[in-house]
């Protein structure tokens, strides 16, 4: 094997090759021994909140003011490939816990409620689920139904349902998402930040079993006037919607990255295999077919690393639009389901069996081609650009 081809040392400089083997070398000492374990047995695990505080991922991202370690968007591009390439349980947790709560936490909530609530989502001390996705009100959040009723004091009751909280189950933080005035549309959504240890809010897991990201936490929260006093309103009241999606658009790099970790990771346990396992005589690599598929897999890895770095570069420059962010997630995800499809294919009858970890990378990759907006979405996304006229 030749990992220097799939590995991204050799695409980038002397300060990100650096980093990105710091945090291989973490992921692999601190996540890969428990992967296996935390799907098989559906279990999250605390600890890797704790280890993940300890290395500064959590707070990585986030800028030094708040104390946060003031990463480039390119290093949490490779940070996210990294942890990926490993474990998608933790970096869908750090998806959520960094990119929607923390993050969003940092840009639109007060000095209170930064002091009250970064530093333990920073450490690892605190856990934070992120309320939007409703039965009813997936893609589309406008049509959101959970009620914030008014109070005379200020304060709100709120009434509804989310469910697919990643997180929600564990949260000690929620960044909730509600409208106060229903026949208002996306301008009566209003974001909040609360405790959810307090009376109205109930949590239970998602029914059945998912298909991947098993050791993630998945909840239903409903809410029975559940109490949100004045100071818990996140940003101004009536504009959560825009909240909301510079959240999502944030995680959406997140997802494209990690696709790119779970791709390089279907890619190298395909050449693995393929180079040691005999038929007819030969190693399966040695066969065209077998060839054919793995120069496919490794194609398009490097193009889909391509988008997704470009959009961290466009991001930090300012220069980012939707288009870069649908681009980079749509081709990475749909790249990694396609290698991980044929990793699986490769690995014959042992890829059918959670022995080899194809099955369940097969299985984690379902899931990024769904959230923060599904490949039918970002498609949408772009085919309405290129369709409207420019002003």
């Amino acid at each position: 094997m030749n990992p220097d081809l799939w590995l991204p040392d050799s695409d980038l400089d002397p300060a990100h090759r650096a980093f990105a083997q710091r945090l291989r070398a973490f992921a692999h000492d601190k996540l890969a021994p428990h992967a296996r374990a935390i799907d098989e047995q559906r279990t999250f695990r605390r600890e890797m909140v704790r280890d993940l505080g300890a290395a500064g991922v959590l707070g990585g991202p986030l800028p030094t003011a708040v104390g946060g370690g003031g990463w480039s968007p390119l290093q949490l591009a490779i940070a996210h490939e990294e942890l990926g390439a490993v474990c998608g349980n933790a970096r869908g947790f750090c998806a959520v816990q960094t990119g929607l709560v923390a993050d969003t936490i940092a840009r639109h909530g007060n000095d209170a409620q930064r002091a009250r609530w970064l530093p333990g989502l920073i450490a690892g001390e605190a856990i934070g689920c992120f309320g939007l996705t409703e039965p009813d009100a997936g893609s589309d959040v406008a049509s959101m139904r959970t009620h914030a009723v008014p109070q005379a004091d200020g304060g709100y009751l709120v009434r509804g349902q989310k469910h697919w909280i990643t997180n929600g189950g564990v949260a000690d933080a929620l960044v909730l998402f509600a409208t106060v005035d229903p026949a208002a549309g996306r301008h009566g959504i209003t974001g909040f930040l609360v405790d959810t240890a307090r009376a109205g809010l109930k949590r239970e897991p998602m029914p059945g079993v998912e298909l991947g990201h098993r050791g993630s936490d998945h909840a239903v929260l409903t809410f029975a006037d559940f109490r949100v006093e004045p100071h818990e309103v996140l940003g101004p009241v009536g504009k959560g919607f825009g909240i909301a999606m510079s959240g999502l658009a944030a995680g959406r790099v997140s997802v494209a990255a990690g696709a790119c970790g779970l791709h390089r990771a279907a890619l190298a346990e395909a050449v693995a295999f393929t180079t040691g396992r005999q038929q007819f005589g030969q190693p399966l690599a040695q066969f065209q077919m077998v060839q054919e598929r793995l120069a496919d897999m490794l194609t398009s890895l490097h193009m889909t690393r391509g988008l997704v770095h470009r959009c961290a570069r466009r991001r930090a420059e300012g220069a980012e639009t939707h288009a870069d962010v649908a681009m980079a997630k749509l081709a990475a995800t749909e790249a990694a389901a396609r290698a991980c499809e044929e990793a699986v294919m490769l690995h014959g009858a042992r890829g059918y069996s959670s022995a080899h970890p194809v099955e369940r990378l097969w299985r984690d990759v379902q899931a990024l081609r769904i959230y923060e907006g599904t490949s039918l979405i970002q498609k949408t996304i772009l085919g309405r650009m290129l369709a409207t006229p420019p002003k």
